[in-house]
């Protein structure tokens, strides 16, 4: 009996070794990783640079040390080189068979099994979801991914006693700590929630805790209603639109697709990667879609500027996805560019292909790609117009999304232009300096509400100086705005039209922005933006502009001996007032120069207007916000038509000290009907008039329009026409 007992343990403890590693990778992963080492560069350089970084800690003791710092400060980012040290020493182990790397993770996860168990709150916590090793408990859930990877990867090196010390000291106590004292913030449908439940989930399979996978999936409760399906459900649009935007996605894709590799392989019966019409996939190619020729991403909501795809956490999600989902060439592109890979099955078969293939294009395949927001879809969205290709390249980016919860920014119908790789129009994005101690412990900065966030460091509509929706992320979460007909068809004009009903009472909304390619091959971007009110109002256009100040068709007072702040509140206290013009009945111009190439600003100003020029950077004694230029179009009334033209003309040559066509070549503006149900404008570009006709209220494709007055007299079926020296193009 005793010898049949034994062969059972023995039979158990085989079964129980063949199931790890598992999370990351498995067994046969591991031979086609090996056998590409010698065979293809890039993997060989990734796996080199890997092996440098955690040899260098080898036969040392790595301090584990009692959390006390913000982000940036030594302890903060000890543990987080800790957890990226144990999981790269975890792969190394199962490639190189070397014990010394499973050793360094055995003695840190010993180390972390005696720490853990101790923790309170962190002392530098300032949130509803602090952490215990970090100030948040995000970083928390960060460290539990990937040190619940490490601990599969060494999985069968430790001893029955090992174990069980480490899933009790080490990982017991995050994981209550985060479903049970921090139960309502693992719940959360939030980016913050999926990596707590990617962290939960890939140590209950690593420790072979189904009570941590079901929680993990199904939420504390597991009853379905959150967890980690409920994320891939609620947070993304059909389409692929993330609704905190690109900027997040790129985070939050890094738990999605390595808690799906780990499902994936442990239930394979899940098809996860199928989840919602392979809704990982369309998140990945979505979040592309949505970057510059540089790879940076549009600043949309909390977005901080110079993050590309690039980082690690696309790195990952690319090289699981190229396996998941199979070869891409928009993929392989951007691995390219990234110049490394995951030692995975998935970076052996990306640096194979970037070894084998010639000419891989150089840039991603970016299009004109409009997304919606919303789990169906149905809360607006946001529109790329793209125009050009290779490095020239014009991106419009036209954003009428819903609020984007806590990381929303209060920007209904905003833009952004992107020309050449160049930010043009631009977002100032978030203000935060991340990991760096000095400023507010990395973490974001009161500015970022006091003025990143506000209606005023965007490019679109203010009303008498209050942001959208005053401000209110809980009053902006309840609306969102509206898409209501887009052509994006024909290559040389494509058209959105959205709406904003909502964001201040009794105000109505509508922008109509047109990307169009003229016959002679010129870039323009037509803006009509209309307001209704019943009552009157203070209407600010801002132009966040980036560039060089060239020149204005018209006088203004320049602020150099003193100068006062726009305004009190809602951001306008951050902006000193430069300089300012009064127009009347005119198209105003204002130029700037951006790189080598100049744009011009042509506004059609009926009426009085103001025409004021800011920087940002007052009531800021720590320097915390960029200087930043803006012209801002400012009128009185109740029904407004601003009608704008965005010209990109000329070339500026700094070597050889030579410009050519730097001055507009639009002469007129005119505004030939404006009413509820049409508005219809006429520009003269260089001689030859442009009239483009909108439909206000009818966007059926097949209803037949007429405009007749003593200025125009047209014609047309759909919801829009455009014409060039009078014929369609």
């Amino acid at each position: 009996m005793r010898i049949i007992l034994s062969i059972l343990f023995l039979l158990t403890f085989a079964v129980s070794q063949a199931q790890h590693p598992i999370a990351f990778f498995n067994n046969a992963d591991i031979v086609a990783v090996k056998s590409g080492i010698n065979k293809y560069p890039l993997l060989t350089q990734s796996f080199n640079s890997v092996k440098a970084e955690v040899d260098a800690y080898l036969g040392k003791s790595v301090d584990v040390p009692f959390p006390k710092d913000p982000a940036g400060g030594y302890t903060h980012d000890r543990h987080k080189n800790n957890y990226m040290l144990m999981f790269n020493s975890g792969v190394l182990y199962n490639i190189t068979g070397k014990v010394a790397y499973a050793t360094l993770v055995k003695e840190m996860l010993l180390k972390y099994a005696v720490l853990n168990p101790t923790l309170k709150n962190h002392p530098q916590a300032t949130s509803a979801s602090p952490g215990h090793l970090f100030w948040q408990a995000l970083n928390d859930a960060n460290w539990m991914v990937y040190s619940g990877l490490a601990y599969d990867l060494i999985y069968n090196s430790l001893t029955p006693t090992e174990r069980t010390t480490i899933e009790d000291g080490a990982f017991k106590p995050e994981v209550d700590f985060v479903t049970k004292d921090l139960k309502t913030w693992f719940d959360l449908l939030h980016n913050h929630a999926v990596w707590a439940c990617a962290g939960v989930g890939i140590i209950g399979i690593a420790t072979n805790n189904n009570d941590y996978v079901e929680m993990a999936l199904k939420g504390s409760d597991k009853n379905g209603k959150s967890g980690f399906i409920a994320q891939m459900n609620h947070l993304f649009s059909p389409d692929g639109y993330y609704t905190e935007g690109p900027y997040y996605v790129r985070y939050a894709i890094l738990p999605y697709i390595l808690f799906a590799n780990a499902l994936n392989n442990t239930q394979p019966g899940l098809q996860i990667f199928k989840h919602r019409n392979n809704i990982l996939q369309k998140a990945l190619l979505t979040c592309l879609q949505q970057t510059n020729l540089d790879g940076t991403f549009f600043p949309l909501n909390d977005d901080i500027k110079d993050k590309n795809y690039t980082t690690n956490e696309l790195v990952t999600a690319i090289d699981i996805a190229w396996k998941a989902y199979g070869p891409n060439e928009g993929l392989l592109t951007v691995a390219k560019k990234q110049n490394r890979v995951i030692l995975h099955r998935g970076g052996a078969d990306i640096a194979a292909a970037i070894a084998t293939r010639k000419n891989i294009p150089n840039y991603f395949p970016y299009k004109t790609i409009e997304s919606t927001d919303g789990i169906n879809g149905d809360e607006g969205g946001v529109s790329v117009l793209r125009v050009g290709k290779n490095d020239d390249l014009t991106s419009m980016v036209f954003k009428y999304t819903a609020q984007g919860m806590g990381h929303g920014h209060f920007d209904k119908l905003n833009i952004n232009l992107f020309d050449k790789g160049n930010e043009i129009l631009q977002d100032y994005g978030s203000a935060r300096f991340i990991g760096i101690e000095q400023k507010y412990g990395g973490r974001y900065l009161p500015e970022n509400t006091s003025y990143a966030s506000q209606t005023i460091a965007h490019n679109t509509l203010v009303v008498d100086e209050e942001s959208h929706f005053k401000g209110d992320s809980k009053l902006g979460e309840a609306y969102h705005s509206e898409k209501l007909f887009s052509s994006i068809n024909n290559p040389n004009i494509q058209y959105t039209l959205a709406a904003e009903n909502n964001a201040y009472p009794g105000v109505a909304m509508k922008r109509g922005i047109y990307v169009i390619v003229l016959p002679n091959a010129k870039k323009i971007v037509v803006d009509l933006f209309n307001v209704n009110a019943s009552a009157t109002h203070q209407y600010d256009l801002p132009f966040q502009y980036k560039g060089q100040f060239i020149s204005t068709n018209y006088k203004y007072t320049a602020n150099t001996k003193k100068q006062e702040t726009l305004g009190t509140k809602a951001g306008y206290q951050f902006l000193w007032k430069v300089a300012s013009a009064q127009v009347k009945d005119t198209v105003a111009q204002f130029t700037f120069l951006n790189k080598q190439s100049y744009y011009t600003v042509s506004s059609l100003i009926k009426g009085d207007a103001t025409i004021l020029f800011t920087n940002t950077g007052a009531n800021d004694p720590n320097f915390n916000i960029r200087t930043e230029p803006s012209m801002i179009i400012r009128k009185s009334g109740s029904n407004e038509c601003f009608v704008n033209v965005v010209e990109i003309h000329g070339n500026y040559d700094p070597v050889n000290e030579f410009s050519s066509n730097s001055y507009s070549s639009v002469s007129a503006i005119n505004l030939l009907e404006n009413n509820q149900d049409y508005t219809a404008v006429a520009i003269t570009i260089a001689g030859k008039k442009l009239q483009l006709i909108q439909s206000n209220k009818d966007f059926s494709t097949t209803a037949t329009h007429q405009i007749k007055n003593n200025q125009i007299n047209i014609k047309w079926v759909g919801p829009y026409t455009v014409l060039y020296d009078g014929k369609s193009f």
